[in-house]
């Protein structure tokens, strides 16, 4: 898996859009799936349950799974992005910092954590995740322009 997940990270520094997506798209998949289907679908679970407003219970099914598998990176990516939806942004900054430890690749977590500095208004560590995000995935936009916004608050 890691030959292939190489792989893939390698196809996201490709000039070809359609390349960079299919890559994209695959990695969150080995991302998601890393612990197994159960897991999987108890994450699949706690995303709906997001969706719907219902954030409590939510967090309650990503807790369990992070305290059964401390190492699934994407649990607590998945913990992360419901503490930000919910303005819990210290805490999904926590959660943000755990997940690129256990995958420093993660383009998600370093956005992520990016956003949720932004919000508590440390623009140049905000940055500093932008610009590891953009190392992995150069050709995200988003994370530029994200950039431009704290350098704009900066000066």
């Amino acid at each position: 898996m890691d030959d292939v997940k190489e792989i893939l990270l390698r196809q996201l520094h490709s000039t070809n859009p359609e390349i960079r997506d299919a890559a994209t798209e695959k990695l969150w998949r080995l991302w998601f799936g890393a612990a197994g289907p159960q897991e999987e679908h108890r994450l699949l679970r706690a995303e709906r349950l997001v969706e719907m407003g219902e954030f409590r219970a939510a967090e309650e099914i990503l807790n369990r799974v992070i305290e059964e598998h401390n190492d699934f990176a994407e649990a607590w990516n998945r913990r992360a992005t419901l503490r930000f939806v919910w303005h819990r942004y210290a805490e999904s900054i926590a959660d943000c910092k755990i997940v690129v430890q256990l995958e420093p690749h993660h383009f998600g977590a370093w956005h992520g954590l990016g956003l949720g500095l932004m919000h508590l208004r440390r623009y140049p560590e905000a940055i500093h995740a932008f610009r590891r995000a953009l190392e992995i995935q150069p050709f995200a936009q988003t994370n530029w322009e994200l950039i431009g916004e704290c350098l704009g608050k900066i000066n």
